[in-house]
């Protein structure tokens, strides 16, 4: 992590944040270093305040049969190379430190005196003044990052097996539909719906989690004795079956379908979203580890938009080591640790959200509007002059075949008609006073079709009625 630092009346003050996982690969960490200041010094100057200097912090973890010691020595290198692409930003690193189990040592420091060799020892957790002020304000002493990693990273044990079987079994009747444009829609609808399910039962699982009765997880999960953050998450696995998770996690590959995802980031949503996509996340296992970064990138944005800052970038850290190349998480990492305010990202989510809604609800009035009932009474009324609705379906079809002539004129003026006064002439149209013309004769089977049918055939062939 790199935090920048600003000189005000002589007292340094913490400016923007950048924060990535260290690469496992050494040949990365050259271009890690860069774009990681680059990102930090660039974003500060954004903001109007460039950095006096900079603090550099390297923190990992001893593999197994390492120590402490050979975890500093083996991240010498990147330290000398975040200084390197500092000076070349003329921002100097006034300190760079790396923490392991417990000790920090100094790579700026040559004094034995004060950084000794075999490090020096942190303060115990909890036992601090600014502990002991959070404490007080009820704010909740968060893990560890491996802590924080172990509700993200893949399934390792046997049921991995079973859920890369249902990979498998959905991703070959689910992507063909994916790439179809046509059911593409469709298959978004569905892969949104079931996650509103599943969240529901995160939630349903929550509140009835206390009463009595009620085990939080059941012994057959392994998990009798197990507290905490661990407890929900065995909960949530259980309550999450293979194919459900195998369907939303290949659903979520869509772009479209993410993004709607991400709505769900404040209010009741928030806590069932993230608990989903760390869910998911889980079940990225095995061949399917790239497509995790889509579950990630989720539970970091819900993490940021909820104010845990910390969550955030560890899993949006994960998503781009997933798949660096997703443009959402790159977005979102960067502006997390420039310190942006999530607040403009979540109004342009609820705009889309509102614009969607408004979409959808204008074909039901559209259709209230133009309903086929109202135009079936707006044809009576045209052609015979009552008020009222139709009353059966002859009398609209009949309705409908009255209104036709209208543009064309009478009958009388047509070429090919038959003159007045025969027995198969027109009923003519009612007058301006409602009342019919007394002097043209009416036809019984009027209404019927055949009238229609002669006329069309007078219209083309200029023959009478009657003729053939």
């Amino acid at each position: 992590m790199l935090a920048a630092l600003h000189d005000r009346d002589g007292r340094g003050r913490f400016g923007g944040r950048a924060r990535l996982g260290i690469p496992g690969n050494a040949e990365d960490w050259a271009s890690v270093a860069r774009q990681l200041t680059e990102g930090l010094v660039k974003g500060s100057e954004r903001r109007g305040a460039l950095p006096e200097s900079i603090v550099a912090f390297l923190c990992q973890d001893p593999k197994d049969g390492e120590s402490a010691r050979e975890v500093m020595e083996r991240l010498r290198p990147l330290a000398q190379l975040l200084r390197t692409a500092c000076g070349a930003l003329d921002v100097p690193v006034i300190e760079a430190l790396c923490i392991s189990d417990g000790r920090f040592w100094s790579y700026c420091c040559p004094s034995a005196q004060c950084c000794p060799s075999d490090g020096t020892p942190m303060g115990l957790p909890g036992t601090s003044v600014l502990a002991a002020a959070a404490t007080y304000a009820g704010l909740q002493i968060r893990g560890s990052l491996r802590e924080f990693r172990a509700r993200l990273i893949p399934w390792e044990t046997a049921a991995a097996l079973e859920q890369e079987s249902a990979l498998d079994a959905v991703s070959m009747a689910l992507i063909p539909r994916i790439l179809e444009d046509e059911s593409r829609t469709v298959v978004a609808t569905e892969t949104l719906d079931l996650a509103h399910r599943v969240m529901r039962r995160f939630a349903d699982a929550t509140s009835t989690a206390g009463a009595p009765g009620v085990s939080v997880v059941s012994a057959v999960s392994g998990a009798a004795g197990v507290s905490g953050a661990l407890a929900a998450d065995l909960r949530d696995d259980e309550l999450l079956p293979h194919d459900e998770a195998a369907t939303l996690i290949l659903g979520l590959q869509d772009r479209t379908t993410r993004d709607r995802a991400a709505e769900w980031m404040e209010g009741d949503e928030a806590g069932p979203a993230l608990r989903l996509w760390r869910a998911l996340a889980r079940r990225c296992v095995g061949p399917y580890g790239e497509h995790a970064a889509a579950p990630l990138t989720l539970a970091g944005w819900v993490a940021w938009s909820s104010g845990d800052e910390l969550e955030a970038r560890e899993a949006l850290a994960m998503a781009l080591g997933a798949d660096p190349g997703y443009l959402f998480a790159r977005l979102l990492h960067q502006a997390c640790n420039e310190g942006l305010d999530p607040e403009s990202i979540r109004r342009c989510l609820r705009k889309e959200r509102v614009d969607r809604a408004g979409a959808e609800m204008l074909p039901a009035s559209t259709a209230s509007v133009y309903s086929p009932s109202s135009e079936a009474s707006e044809s009576v009324v045209d052609a015979g002059g009552a008020s009222g609705p139709a009353s059966t379906p002859s009398t609209r079809v009949a309705s409908r075949r009255r209104r036709k002539p209208r543009s064309t004129g009478s009958a009388e003026s047509r070429p090919g008609s038959r003159p007045s006064g025969t027995a198969g002439t027109r009923r003519p149209r009612s007058t301006a006073d409602g009342s019919p013309a007394p002097e043209v004769p009416t036809r019984a089977s009027d209404g019927t079709g055949s009238g229609t049918r002669s006329r069309r055939g007078a219209g083309r062939h200029g023959t009478k009625q009657g003729e053939t």
